[in-house]
């Protein structure tokens, strides 16, 4: 069975759907609202108002559906939708800014009847409500409960006519996605102190983050890339080598010191082009373009006056004389514009690609291929191919989640670098140079070693979010409280979760409320289950790396970000039942109900 049907909008026709009517989940509200209604509303005929409200609709919900949202009620003349209501994909809040800045432009460019002119005020929220999942669908009023959604009605009122303002919680979501700027503190009714607001004004171009940290515990898979590497460039056939492993377990960081530690082979330099694949590629050739900046030495927002030059030179030589203008004026398109529009730069590039790798060795990285649209695998696969038949010394370097497949016609030259948790000593050294680094007390690597489970991007999440201790002392070392879990690993947790189908999210939040490790019985008693049917889904969870073996025998949730959130996602009803149930059956006692 799947585990991912949930995520694609669907439910397996074997699984039984998640057998809790709601869930507390962490979403993002949308609400829009026109300004100056009522002078409208008075300026017009009821029929031609009723038109105009029909067409600032469907403008909206259109918007809302391209960008997965649910609309959860009309209000007059607001809309009020929900992003991440009944699956998460982890940017719950970059789709409602996004939507929000779409829905201006959208407007923007719209005549609506009447030649009216629309100004709308956008606030987007993110927090913690009570939804209704069977009611978890456009029009399904009433499907979520929570002070976030009087929260997002609230700052739109300090939007401007035609801007969008965000929360704090949504603003630390789309930090480096979104431009963002600060206004003044808002007063909200039923809030004792003021909020912070942020105006949105526009999507960023991708930033990727630094990937400098320390790298720990990673040298059997550096030693294993960089081989494969070296034999493309060494043998002249190409290899294509894909970094894998699941969400924070250090891809990109691997990436970024495979290009450190191979500046050259056998004396010959080896020209590398890295890219980084963003969120909802819209800009379907987003990546490509990357490359090309890397390639040419442009930085991003860098002089217009420079581009034209630069990527001359990159070309004087790899291509005839005679096509170099018109080279570089498919590759300066690519970089104006890389929609689809943009083929023939991407072609362009793939011919550089080519003729840079007949001089000298060349690897193109690609970070987070799995977000890439289509066009970058056709992209990727075809420069693959042609380096393949002329037996040129190039790699592609790729990094992705595991379930990811590379479909290539030559499995011979496709490696798969794993990357797996790192052990307790590795992960406990990689604590103490995080934290010392960021000057906070070593102590508290003790406290955090369990919670990383072995992954670095949870142990920086973890760190970065310690306060700085304002005296000397190791709180956390010696506090008897566990770490609030980071807003990063809750937002990537819940998509983790999300990506099951309803029979085995069920399981997952039962196994995270057990204080023991989970059997199939007790499996099957939580739940009222067969032990057969249990001991299936407990199987195929631990197949796909969810579930592993507990020391002390039966199994455990693997990722501890994932057991909390999926324990935090269960109504306190529901956690008081199984904590019954288990009592009843002499199993351990649960965690208490929150």
């Amino acid at each position: 069975m799947p585990l991912s049907t949930v995520g694609t909008g669907r439910e397996d026709a074997t699984s039984t759907p998640w057998p809790v009517p709601q869930e507390r989940r962490t979403l993002t509200v949308l609400f829009a609202d026109i300004v100056g209604s009522t002078a409208l509303t008075e300026r017009l005929d009821p029929e031609d108002v009723r038109a105009v409200q029909f067409a600032y609709f469907d403008t909206v919900a259109g918007v809302l559906r391209r960008w997965q949202g649910t609309v959860e009620k009309y209000v007059g003349d607001a809309v009020m939708a929900l992003f991440g209501a009944r699956t998460s994909d982890g940017l719950d809040g970059y789709r409602a800014v996004r939507a929000a800045l779409e829905i201006q432009a959208a407007l923007d460019r719209r005549t609506l009847p009447g030649g009216v002119t629309l100004r709308v005020r956008v606030g987007v929220a993110t927090g913690e409500a009570v939804v209704d999942l069977a009611a978890a669908r456009d029009g399904g009023h009433g499907m979520a409960s929570g002070a976030v959604l009087t929260t997002a009605a609230r700052i739109q009122e300090y939007a401007p006519a035609g801007g969008v303002v965000v929360c704090a919680a949504t603003h630390r979501a789309t930090a480096g996605l979104v431009d963002q700027h600060a206004l003044a503190p808002a007063s909200l009714t039923g809030k004792a102190l003021p909020v912070d607001v942020w105006r949105v004004t526009r999507p960023t171009r991708h930033r990727p983050a630094r990937h400098d940290g320390p790298l720990i515990g990673r040298r059997r898979e550096v030693a294993t890339a960089l081989d494969q590497l070296t034999r493309a460039v060494r043998e002249h056939r190409p290899r294509w080598v894909a970094l894998t492993g699941p969400d924070g377990i250090g891809r990109s960081r691997l990436l970024a010191e495979l290009r450190h530690r191979l500046p050259e082979v056998d004396g010959r330099a080896v020209r590398w082009a890295v890219a980084h694949c963003p969120p909802y590629p819209e800009q379907v050739f987003g990546p490509v373009a990357q490359l090309l900046r890397d390639l040419a030495g442009l930085a991003d927002g860098g002089p217009t006056d420079a581009v034209r030059p630069r990527l001359a030179a990159l070309v004087d030589g790899l291509v005839p004389a005679g096509q170099v203008g018109p080279t570089v004026a498919a590759l300066a398109a690519l970089l104006d514009a890389p929609d689809r529009s943009a083929v023939a730069g991407a072609v362009a590039v793939r011919r550089v690609l080519l003729a840079l790798a007949a001089r000298r060795p060349v690897v193109v990285g690609v970070d987070d291929l799995d977000r890439a649209a289509p066009e970058l695998g056709r992209f990727l696969h075809a420069l693959f191919a042609a380096a393949t038949d002329r037996g040129l010394p190039l790699a592609v370097l790729a990094t992705h989640r595991p379930d990811r497949t590379d479909p290539l016609p030559a499995p011979a030259d496709r490696h798969r670098v794993e990357l797996a948790p790192l052990g307790t000593l590795h992960t406990g050294r990689l604590l103490r140079r995080l934290l010392a680094g960021s000057g906070r007390p070593v102590g508290a690597a003790t406290r955090l070693l369990p919670l990383v489970a072995g992954r670095p991007g949870h142990a920086a999440a973890y760190v970065g979010a310690m306060p700085r201790p304002s005296v000397s002392g190791d709180a956390l070392a010696g506090a008897a409280v566990e770490p609030a879990l980071p807003e990063s690993l809750r937002r990537r947790a819940a998509a983790r979760l999300d990506r099951c189908d309803g029979a085995h999210r069920a399981v997952l939040m039962a196994a995270a409320t057990l204080d023991v490790p989970v059997t199939a019985p007790a499996v099957a008693v939580l739940l009222d289950w067969t032990p057969e049917r249990a001991a299936g889904a407990l199987r195929r969870l631990t197949d796909a790396g969810l579930l592993e073996p507990s020391a002390r025998g039966g199994l455990v949730v693997a990722d501890p970000a994932l057991r909390r959130c999926a324990a935090d996602r269960l109504p306190r009803p529901v956690r008081a039942d199984f904590a019954r149930r288990a009592a009843s059956a002499g199993l351990a006692p649960t965690a208490a109900p929150a």
